[in-house]
């Protein structure tokens, strides 16, 4: 697999980082507090005393929440839901009820990502933090087998969708709670993401240890610990690399 300037750059960023699951118990973790410090930032809420943002949808039974480490230091972070007509719990599905309501009456699974916030610092010196954020987004799609990764995005973050995972508009246009900018639905279909992303991005590429390392539920009391990407592992591993078609 040729590899450009791009993903051999991002190969090299991976190689010092590391993923960090959070259960909602550490509430007063700094991902927590990185969300607080980015949405006070933007100017989406309002301050508050414990300096931290979380909301219902942290505690649900399908949330999995991650930081992102550089060189040690807490980069971004981002959580998801493994949605399932049987756990419907989901941000996105407040903003398009209808929609998804619809598709999981239909039997479909899907990951919905949310929440990603990332340092301002950080951001600035690594501006390809959010491919190396949502690398975790595309291993749970693979690794829990759904049918769907659905985004809700604002207008301007369209692009990115579009072109990073071939994601497509579904209809309507919703409003997230508390957050008075509009919101666009897309979904990109496993079946058809899971080669594009690989081919065009390998650094997307993971192992099937480091999936299952990434989203095992550890027993209560007992720290997750940290886990290290392994793309150039999968670049090597031939049931892992992308079909030709």
């Amino acid at each position: 697999m040729a590899a450009t300037r791009f993903s051999t750059t991002l190969l090299d960023v991976l190689d010092e980082v590391e993923y960090r699951r959070v259960p909602f118990r550490d509430q007063f973790d700094p991902v927590y507090r990185l969300r607080y410090e980015a949405y006070r930032r933007e100017g989406f809420i309002a301050p508050n005393a414990s300096s931290t943002v979380y909301d219902e949808h942290d505690q649900a039974p399908n949330v999995y929440c991650y930081g992102v480490y550089i060189s040690g230091q807490l980069a971004s972070s981002i959580r998801f839901h493994h949605v399932t007509p049987e756990q419907r719990v989901s941000p996105s599905r407040v903003v398009f009820p209808e929609t998804l309501g619809r598709m999981l009456d239909e039997g479909t699974t899907y990951i919905d990502p949310s929440r990603f916030t990332a340092d301002h610092e950080m951001t600035l010196a690594y501006p390809a933090l959010p491919f190396l954020t949502l690398r975790i987004v595309a291993m749970a799609s693979e690794h829990f087998g759904v049918d769907y990764c659905v985004s809700s995005v604002r207008t301007e973050h369209a692009a990115f969708y579009r072109r990073v995972f071939n994601s497509e508009r579904l209809p309507g246009v919703g409003y997230y709670p508390g957050i008075d900018f509009p919101m666009h639905l897309y979904a990109a279909k496993l079946s058809e993401m899971r080669d594009y992303v690989a081919t065009r991005f390998p650094f997307f590429m993971s192992t099937a240890e480091e999936r299952q390392t990434m989203f095992i539920d550890a027993p209560e009391g007992v720290k997750l610990g940290t886990v290290r990407p392994t793309a150039r592992a999968a670049q090597e591993d031939e049931s892992e690399l992308p079909k030709v078609t």
